[in-house]
């Protein structure tokens, strides 16, 4: 069964994010169009991710002693449980969808820190005598991101740092293909915000039907 992992990084809902009214617009259609796959709403500011930390390294380097895991504090048990959890999710799912609002030229924190959580040598890629090898190179994305001004092109594109790194790091996996949807200039025009909104959920809807 295909497995889609549906990853919404924005404390609001889709009566006020522009990003979360086009995520529910296109998982609704997804769904509608694929009832037999399986999708997972990872919520990341409802959702525990451990960040990588002293206790976390100090977890990973009594494993890497061979010491076992009953030697691990409980603190880092449970952070390094958490953290294999996140990371074999991720690496086990067929499809990612990232749904997130342009924070300050990004992204917001929950967002890095998931992607460090699922960034694992030997699940998302490998080392070898020539470099690093992505591992997931049968998946596919789509990244779903609104932004107040208009970012795509312009004077103000090369300052897209959001979308441009989870392109990157998805490549870095190895992910073959990685699809945009883009909501912009709500902010930047005012008085055509309702429309650029009703724009982008009709597209969503429309890519929920063929992505």
């Amino acid at each position: 069964m295909t497995k889609v992992l549906y990853i919404t990084g924005h404390p609001n809902d889709e009566t006020v994010s522009n990003s979360m009214a086009a995520g529910k617009s296109f998982i609704e259609s997804y769904k509608q169009s694929n009832p037999d796959h399986e999708v997972v709403h990872i919520d990341l500011y409802d959702t525990f991710i451990p960040l990588i930390d002293k206790e976390v390294f100090d977890g990973w380097g009594k494993l890497q002693s061979g010491k076992g895991f009953e030697a691990l504090s409980e603190t880092e048990q449970q952070k390094v449980a958490r953290l294999n959890e996140l990371s074999d999710e991720f690496a086990a799912a067929d499809k990612y969808v990232f749904v997130t609002p342009m924070w300050n030229l990004s992204f917001p924190a929950v967002v890095k820190a998931y992607i460090d959580a699922v960034a694992v040598a030997g699940k998302a890629f490998k080392y070898t005598t020539e470099g690093a090898v992505g591992l997931l190179t049968d998946k596919k994305a789509l990244l779903i991101q609104s932004r107040g001004g208009i970012y795509s092109e312009g004077p103000a594109a090369d300052f897209e740092l959001g979308n441009r790194y989870l392109q990157t790091i998805l490549g870095f996996f190895g992910v073959p293909s990685v699809e945009e949807l883009v909501i912009e200039g709500h902010n930047q025009m005012p008085e055509k915000a309702d429309e650029i909104k009703a724009d982008g959920v009709r597209r969503a809807e429309d890519l929920g039907k063929t992505f």
